[in-house]
């Protein structure tokens, strides 16, 4: 789901010019960013389903994919960047941050605990769209298509010469990017 995340928040910048497209980027990303280092410390851990293709794991992700820490996560970098880019900017930004869970809600295995460390004991979420990978998959496309859209149609407008030429090559390398970060995860590579 690397792509749908990050198609989203391109398609989140077509209407917030005043957020830099890198902190969009990085918001939606945000709780596999903290992931990465309780992956590699054995905390959160990934188990493959199958022979471990596009959506076959369980990722028991109990400390950063919480519902409770992602909407933690999300209130303390949305208050961050208010500070840089105004109150509209840090909803923006703490929307974004919760928008992965919430990808994540869909797409995921029964593997989301409410509370970290799945304290309680309360039922896990997910509804588990990864189970029909075609499904899965063409909706990340579509997610991937209309966020490059929107982008596309927010900074082509709005240019001219050189400068349009340069917004159309950005954005077709952004979206050249996200088609084959889709690919790599259907193929396995990633």
């Amino acid at each position: 789901m690397f792509a749908g995340h990050f198609a989203l928040a391109s398609g989140v910048k077509a209407k917030t010019p005043q957020v830099p497209l890198w902190a969009l980027m990085l918001s939606t990303q945000l709780l596999d960013v903290l992931f990465v280092p309780l992956l590699l410390t054995g905390v959160e851990t990934i188990v493959p389903v199958g022979h471990g293709g596009y959506g076959e794991a369980v990722i028991h992700a109990d400390y950063t994919h919480s519902l409770t820490s992602a909407l933690l996560i999300s209130l303390i970098f949305g208050f961050l960047a208010a500070r840089l880019w105004g109150r509209k900017g840090g909803v923006i930004i703490g929307s974004v941050v919760f928008s992965h869970w919430i990808l994540d809600l869909f797409v995921h295995r029964i593997d989301l605990p409410i509370f970290p460390a799945n304290i309680g004991n309360f039922p896990l979420l997910g509804l588990g769209l990864w189970r029909y990978p075609v499904i899965s998959i063409l909706l990340e496309g579509l997610l991937v298509m209309v966020g490059l859209i929107l982008y596309i149609r927010s900074i082509v407008p709005g240019t001219s010469g050189k400068t349009r030429v340069m917004a159309i090559i950005s954005a077709s390398v952004m979206g050249t990017l996200l088609s084959l970060s889709l690919l790599s995860s259907i193929l396995g590579w990633a």
